[in-house]
């Protein structure tokens, strides 16, 4: 008799484990389709987006609204063990080194939505990291650094669905004395006849041209997936993300993301007149809401 109650009890908790493993693995999906879902994705372009020109672009760096003083101290660990055989003596190879390094350690996976000091240890330890995640982290790196840096995003006009935006940086190079496009995830950078890389306006004005614009790929571990390069940035509208504080999103993310869906977190700060928003330099951004 005992071991049978012993063997019946067992039963059903194994039972009751796997239904409970099967409840929070479906609540999971709902909560990732929800976050997908084409109406969050539109809603957002609606309420963060505006028409602007390239030339009021100048005063929106990362770099002045994040300070120094401001990244978290795990940044400044990480920092030092990237530089730890030396420091690159031009932005540009301070970039590149960067680049490297971040690809070489971010295996990448889920989008994270955290507070940045835990969205990059996750992504150290290969728990996720889409285009977004690692462009923030990046973006740190350049303020520890002392390289101006933008991040920009792209997106489909009219909207499609089955294309979820790409997120990539711009940084300022000095010795260039010019901005550059940077895909972070894929190491590369876009080229116009010469070997000096293309800024992001100059990249899709010359593609708007026709221009033959060529990338190429300064990881030596994996080369770009050429396709996938198309993808993200061919038949695509930029936007800049502007006025985005890391201390702000990161002070929110701590107290906020255990309870709270990330969408409800951003919605909050929009309310609270603490967002970032997009400016589109040279597309109108309604286009994106256009029928097909």
């Amino acid at each position: 008799m005992f071991f049978d109650g012993l063997i019946s009890s067992l039963f059903f908790l194994t039972c009751g484990f796997h239904v409970s493993t099967i409840f929070l693995m479906n609540i999971k999906k709902m909560i990732w389709a929800i976050r997908r879902h084409p109406f969050l994705y539109l809603s957002r372009f609606r309420l963060l987006s505006k028409d602007s020109s390239v030339d009021e672009l100048d005063v929106y760096i990362y770099n002045s609204i994040n300070p120094k003083e401001d990244i978290s101290p795990f940044f400044y660990e990480i920092n030092e063990l990237i530089f730890k055989d030396s420091l690159p003596k031009t932005d540009l190879e301070c970039v590149k080194t960067l680049c490297r390094w971040l690809k070489t350690h971010i295996r990448g996976g889920a989008g994270l939505s955290e507070h940045s000091e835990l969205a990059l240890k996750k992504m150290l330890n290969n728990k996720g990291g889409v285009c977004s995640d690692i462009v923030q982290v990046f973006n740190n790196f350049c303020v520890l650094n002392g390289i101006s840096v933008r991040e920009w995003g792209c997106t489909r006009a009219p909207f499609d669905k089955s294309f979820g935006g790409h997120s990539f940086n711009e940084v300022f190079i000095t010795e260039l004395n010019k901005w550059v496009l940077l895909d972070v995830p894929s190491c590369i950078m876009f080229y116009y006849e010469g070997t000096t890389p293309l800024s992001v306006i100059e990249f899709y004005q010359f593609l708007r041209d026709n221009r033959a614009i060529r990338f190429d790929s300064f990881c030596e571990i994996e080369r770009a997936n050429h396709n996938r390069v198309i993808r993200n940035f061919y038949n695509t509208i930029p936007f800049l993300v502007c006025n985005y504080s890391n201390r702000t999103y990161d002070l929110f993310l701590k107290r906020l993301r255990p309870y709270v869906p990330i969408f409800v977190v951003h919605f909050i700060l929009y309310v609270l007149n603490k967002s970032y928003h997009y400016r589109f330099p040279i597309d109108d951004y309604r286009k994106i809401f256009l029928k097909v």
